[in-house]
């Protein structure tokens, strides 16, 4: 009789079970892909759909040469090319046919590791170390496969701070995401919005480090006027065709980022770049491209999908980029959704079945590394070229549990990811009450009013010895995690006692900078009612269930303001639409303005603490500003000060906003964590009702 330990035990198991059944999985996994096409396309051929049947037995018959010899089938090979015969009446290779696969992530935001770093914890809903697997997956499904980054790769979490500002990167050091991304042999990548945080010196320091080659087409040298960066690339992909011959395709990959990080990180790109219309430079690209051998086109678009209606200058673009010619595929971003998935009723023209807007096929992973993007092309002989005959775009989802985790990827970051840990553990103070975010779109909300707090005494001090000394200091605060984008986890919640910097990077999750803007009363009250677009208008003759919250308008845009009094009247009208473009000019929402106790002076000036973000944007209020001022300190760093000053904070918002008197007789209904049924006040005025959509919990509010 042996004694072993909970280790030894747990080694021998896996020796003797786990071991060989995942060697097991392994050799039976290109054969099971095989028999997959084979039921895949006898399905299309039933549904009448001839030329994707076409291409799913095309996208499996290279791997006939990869069956482990434990599961060599002789007549395979010869049993495919005689179906392909029988369905199609051709022979497989006859037409010179190749199927090519296009993979891409987006919106990593240095969720490299499976690890949430503000729960301190692992997690299973996010990490490119699971990603990884379905990306060596996808490879082995098909060899001839490119895969490709779509930005925002370097910020978002506090392990993109650790490497910005604690152990600050350096000449020659390799940021992690670039050492992640070569392990998966990136074939290229783009710049998300989110690349521009730290300033140009540092995004240089990050690029010159890949092995892999970074494009966009839309920004430009301030000073030159030319593009400041590779526009395209020509990537000679060698491929295998059914039959088993071997030729390249040259694939071009291009990309564009947002021109609004001309306002959204003002400090460090004014006077230093300049960024074209999105749209009006793939126009301009793709022809280059074209004239330049590409057979394939591939977008890397970090921008959200937008609408049919091009303005120049735009944020979301993807929908019209998939209208310019010779595009033949586009990865997208920005907006942290899926597709194919749920898109705009007003979109037209778009499969999701197929994953194509006009024709095109389009793949928008969500984020964090939670999907994995896959665009398959049938691609035919054209001449000395290609075209393509067919595609297909689908996400792949990462695993609930931790069985695809990639130790290769989580042991090549360790030092910064465990770097990381340690930082974020650091003390800062003591909370003498939980601080969530669960109420936060519905009434005034502590993890607000801590950053509000904030930002209002390191304001208040830069003024000191200034003119605008007396002028009085507002401040703006948003719910950053309020369930945002189909998220029923993505809330903060910081349990009584002591609090660590993960807790503030819990409550503040950008790297923004400290800043402020001049404004009248009057802006004010416009700043307010573009927040309260928020809302919902509520009827008060309806008797059925309203919705409150429009899911329309991104929480991080709901800005609280401290500083004054006020109430919105949910019963009238929104002034603004979520794009702070006017659609109600004589809405007002904003009720019972006040200020030091009174009704608040149209036009009296106020100084408002905010980020630069905001400071920058063209917010309704906030675009009306005379002074902007933009501050090298993060918001992050102020509240951490802030705390640090007070030791002991007592989280207890200050009621400085309500809504105006809800009908009585409406039925006003709104989502968040269904954790949240835990913290409701016995005397407060909203109820838990019970299951809500994607795992939201659903409550009702008087």
């Amino acid at each position: 009789m042996y004694r072993f330990s909970g280790k030894a035990a747990r080694d021998l198991l896996l020796k003797e079970y786990k071991d060989p059944a995942n060697a097991k999985r392994d050799e039976l996994q290109i054969p099971v892909t095989i028999f997959m096409g084979i039921v895949e396309a006898d399905k299309l051929m039933q549904a009448g759909k001839k030329e994707e049947a076409k291409a799913a037995l095309l996208k499996v018959y290279p791997l006939i040469d990869k069956v482990p010899a434990s599961n060599a089938f002789p007549g395979l090979k010869q049993f495919l090319k005689d179906l392909y015969n029988q369905k199609f009446g051709d022979e497989v290779g006859d037409k010179g046919t190749v199927s090519l696969r296009i993979l891409g992530t987006s919106d990593i935001h240095t969720n490299i590791v499976n690890y949430d770093y503000y729960k301190d914890t692992a997690s299973n809903s996010l990490g490119l170390a699971k990603t990884a697997t379905l990306i060596k997956n996808a490879r082995t499904e098909n060899s001839n496969s490119l895969l490709f980054d779509n930005g925002d790769s370097i910020q978002g979490t506090p392990l993109g701070s650790y490497k910005s500002s604690v152990d600050k990167l350096v000449d020659g050091e390799e940021h992690p995401s670039i050492t992640a991304m070569e392990l998966l042999d990136y074939d290229g990548a783009t710049f998300g919005n989110h690349e521009f945080n730290y300033g140009l010196e540092f995004l240089d320091e990050v690029m010159d480090d890949a092995d892999f080659p970074y494009v966009n087409a839309n920004v430009r040298d301030a000073a030159t006027g030319k593009l400041a960066y590779t526009p395209y690339v020509l990537i000679d992909k060698e491929v295998v065709d059914a039959a088993g011959n071997k030729s390249t395709v040259k694939v071009g990959v291009t990309g564009i980022v947002p021109p609004q990080i001309l306002k959204w990180d003002k400090s460090h790109l004014t006077g230093k770049v300049t960024v074209d219309d999105s749209v009006q430079a793939i126009e301009k690209v793709v022809p280059e491209m074209k004239k330049a051998g590409a057979d394939v086109v591939v977008v890397l678009s970090h921008s959200g999908m937008g609408d049919a209606t091009h303005e120049v200058g735009e944020e979301d673009v993807t929908y019209l980029l998939t209208k310019v010619k010779d595009v033949n595929a586009i990865i997208t971003g920005h907006a942290h959704q899926v597709f194919p998935g749920k898109v705009d009723a007003s979109l037209t023209n778009v499969d999701i079945d197929k994953g194509t807007m006009n024709g095109v096929p389009v793949v928008m992973p969500g984020k964090f590394g939670s999907h994995l993007g896959v665009i398959d092309l049938t691609l035919e002989k054209d001449g000395k070229g290609w075209k393509v005959a067919s595609s297909k775009a689908e996400v792949r989802t990462i695993a609930k549990d931790a069985s695809d985790v990639d130790q290769t990827i989580v042991n090549a970051v360790k030092e910064a990811h465990e770097g990381t840990i340690s930082y974020v553990r650091q003390a800062v103070g003591t909370t003498t009450a939980d601080i969530h975010s669960y109420f936060s779109q519905v009434q005034d909300d502590p993890s607000i009013q801590i950053v509000t707090d904030a930002q209002t005494e390191y304001v208040k001090a830069k003024l000191k010895g200034t003119a605008n000394e007396n002028i009085p200091v507002l401040s703006a605060g948003a719910p950053f995690k309020a369930g945002t984008r189909s998220d029923s986890e993505y809330y903060t919640y910081i349990p009584t006692g002591q609090l660590a910097i993960k807790n503030v990077a819990d409550l503040y999750l950008y790297d923004n900078t400290l800043s402020y803007v001049k404004v009248t009363g009057a802006d004010v009250k416009d700043w307010l009612e573009m927040s309260a677009g928020q809302f919902n208008q509520i009827d008060a003759n309806k008797t059925g269930e309203q919705q409150l919250i429009n899911t329309d308008f991104r929480s991080y845009n709901y800005d609280v303001i401290d500083g004054v009094t006020y109430e919105i009247d949910v019963t009238k009208p929104a002034k603004y639409d979520p794009d702070g473009n006017l659609v109600n000019k004589d809405a007002s929402r904003i009720v019972n303005l006040q200020f030091d106790g009174k009704p608040i002076d149209l036009k009296q000036q106020f100084i408002v603490a905010t980020n630069n973000y905001r400071a920058n944007g063209t917010f309704p209020g906030v675009r009306n500003a005379t002074e902007t001022e933009v501050y090298p300190d993060e918001n992050r760093q102020a509240i951490i000060d802030y705390i640090l000053e007070k030791k002991t904070i007592d989280p207890s918002a200050d009621g400085n906003w309500k809504f105006a008197p809800l009908p009585a007789t409406a039925k006003i209904v709104f989502e968040s964590s269904k954790n949240a049924a835990k913290v409701i006040p016995a005397d407060g005025n909203i109820q838990f009702m019970g299951e809500g959509t994607d795992g939201f919990g659903k409550y009702s509010i008087k």
